[in-house]
């Protein structure tokens, strides 16, 4: 069997739920019947794996367009997984991967004996607390029941809001992305915590007394970015800002296909469709320093 097809627009393979699971937990590549999908192309090919989700596909569908107008093949596999594509990245069957902030990165790296890199963000994301029945952090009542996304980083981004808001102390001495109810050193309330993955907060936003979420995941129920009970400062996001991903030495290496990819992402075409999706929710972050960022996280 034969894999070996220009990838274009219409080949995108979309892997979600256990198929996309299964078919990336390869442990060195991702098959297909008897063929090999991953594996690095040629000098004039670029695979990514990206989150299939409308902020990281739509921008990634833009690039592919100006990429292949430029003469590049172009091949992106779409996940809903954010374990297996650093993995991918790390095994070299795909160049770069674009689902996840610099902070769980630094995170996933520590847990995996990784070194993947990010090489340029893409997008910044409002954060914060919300509830369906609450209009203020004052009005949560004792023994209330709080959403936190099961992933480490973006787990202590909300255990730090809760803090910040004053119904819990923690200790202050643990970065952000490494907080967890571990350090949780004073709860009067008794809230209780519940873990969820990240991507579903929207469905149990109603089942809950509130929840640390993504405004543009409770944007897409209707969930304003007004309604929110304490929201990011700009600062505090930037740790979590969304960035394009690649093994250690990528820019220095592959010149040609690293400035290739970035100025596809950072098109003006790009850059407008973030300012149109959800009223502009989203910031691109493409003037932000992608080094000085990455050495903070790590505590450099």
């Amino acid at each position: 069997m034969s894999t070996s097809s220009a990838p274009t627009l219409s080949r995108r393979r979309v892997l979600s739920g256990s198929l996309g699971l299964a078919a990336l937990l390869g442990v060195g590549s991702l098959t297909s019947g008897c063929g090999l999908l991953g594996g690095a192309g040629s000098a004039r090919t670029l695979r990514l794996v990206v989150t299939e989700n409308a902020p990281f596909q739509e921008p990634t569908q833009l690039a592919e367009r100006i990429l292949e107008a430029e003469g590049w093949e172009f091949d992106a596999t779409y996940v809903t997984d954010i374990i297996q594509p650093n993995h991918a990245v790390s095994n070299g069957e795909y160049d770069v991967n674009f689902f996840q902030n610099i902070s769980y990165l630094r995170q996933f790296n520590e847990d995996n004996d990784l070194d993947i890199e990010p090489i340029f963000f893409m997008f910044e994301q409002p954060s914060g607390i919300y509830s369906q029945g609450y209009d203020s952090l004052e009005e949560i009542p004792d023994g209330a029941q709080i959403a936190l996304p099961v992933d480490t980083a973006n787990n202590g981004r909300g255990i730090r809001l809760l803090a910040r808001g004053g119904l819990i102390e923690i200790d202050e001495s643990k970065p952000v992305a490494a907080l967890s109810v571990r350090d949780i050193t004073a709860n009067p309330k008794n809230l209780q915590f519940i873990e969820v993955d990240q991507q579903s907060v929207g469905q149990i936003y109603s089942d809950v007394d509130a929840v640390f979420g993504f405004a543009r995941l409770l944007a897409e129920i209707d969930v304003l970015p007004e309604e929110v009970l304490i929201m990011e400062s700009a600062e505090e996001a930037l740790p979590f800002a969304l960035a394009v991903c690649a093994r250690p030495g990528f820019r220095d290496e592959e010149p040609e296909r690293y400035q290739a990819l970035k100025a596809a992402y950072h098109s003006t075409e790009v850059r407008e469709w973030y300012g149109e999706y959800l009223d502009g929710l989203l910031t691109p972050a493409f003037d932000r320093d992608i080094d000085a960022a990455w050495e903070q996280v790590n505590g450099s």
